[in-house]
């Protein structure tokens, strides 16, 4: 059976918008965790905020009084047969302080609340909201998740957002879908913010939050990434480290380098390539280094002829 947010309020089913704003408000103040510390307090708390998150919703409230928890959180049919579209269903954001804070406004709860003898002060049904009192939530962030590819050349990413949106009357909310465009630099790096200001959730008298992207790389098959450098590990057979050889690499712009190898690999040894590595930010005509590392493999047995050729040879 589910959740019944007219007996978490202590209502009845004919509760009016005003009846659901009282309720709220009277047990939100006395179960609020700065102010009750009985053991349960914070999820009766977090109960009461999911109730008039949905309640204090005309339409999700017109949603849960005809199909109950389930319709409300599973989606109801917009039309009929099999293959009619369903509405997307309601999950509650598990944030209580922010329909508290919605409701009343206001970082500290309770100190517009209170006289200065310490009595309560009576606010207008609905809180705050009608007062003025503006609250902004806070940021929303999110990975962007980019290939070396993609930060080699630079590329375009267009990411959909489902955000709540205020209708026309300043009171109830719809979900809508909008498209973030992203034209990523070459040269970006891990770590890079890209910011869209107050795209986030609409709300009575709140600011939206914005909207950041942090750029993270993707690992790659070939290639790691220090600042501007490439790193690529060749396997080579311990006759070319000590001999010489030529390496193939593949860049990531699809170019074959072949890197003539004439010195004595030893575990240490690096070979630097100017200018094969990724684009820098302040300057994509310019680049940073390709770094080659070995990994030597040695053979697992010599013959006892062998043996002989590489003592006369190395230790003479």
């Amino acid at each position: 059976m589910g959740q019944d947010y007219y007996a978490v309020l202590g209502l009845g089913r004919g509760a009016s918008t005003a009846d659901i704003q009282r309720a709220y408000r009277r047990l939100a103040l006395r179960t609020h965790p700065l102010k009750c510390r009985e053991p349960g307090a914070q999820e009766r708390f977090r109960q009461l905020a999911e109730a008039y998150d949905v309640l204090g919703d005309p339409a999700r409230k017109g949603v849960y009084d005809r199909f109950g928890e389930e319709g409300l959180k599973g989606g109801i049919p917009l039309g009929h047969g099999d293959e009619a579209a369903w509405t997307a269903g309601y999950v509650f954001h598990n944030n209580p302080d922010k329909v508290f804070k919605e409701f009343f406004g206001g970082d500290n709860p309770f100190a517009e609340f209170v006289a200065e003898d310490g009595s309560e002060v009576v606010v207008p049904f609905g809180g705050r909201r009608g007062l003025g009192v503006l609250k902004r939530d806070p940021p929303v962030v999110r990975d962007l998740h980019l290939s070396l590819e993609d930060l080699f050349h630079g590329c375009t990413k267009k990411i959909k957002i489902s955000r709540r949106v205020m209708n026309e009357d300043g009171q109830t909310s719809t979900i809508r879908d909008k498209i973030l465009t992203i034209d990523v630099q070459p040269g970006w790096r891990q770590g890079t913010r890209i910011t869209f200001e107050k795209e986030g959730d609409q709300g009575p008298n709140v600011i939206p939050a914005d909207i950041t992207f942090v750029v993270q790389e993707k690992p790659h098959a070939r290639f790691r990434r220090a600042a501007d450098d490439l790193t690529y590990v060749a396997t080579i057979p311990l006759g070319k480290a000590l001999v010489g050889c030529a390496v193939e690499v593949r860049t990531l712009d699809g170019r074959l380098l072949n890197i003539p190898i004439n010195d004595v690999v030893h575990p240490k040894y690096c070979k630097v390539v100017p200018g094969e590595g990724m684009p820098l930010l302040k300057d994509p005509t310019r680049r940073g280094d390709l770094l080659i590392r070995f990994d030597i493999c040695f053979p697992k047995r010599l013959p006892a002829d062998k043996k002989t050729l590489l003592k006369s040879a190395l230790l003479s």
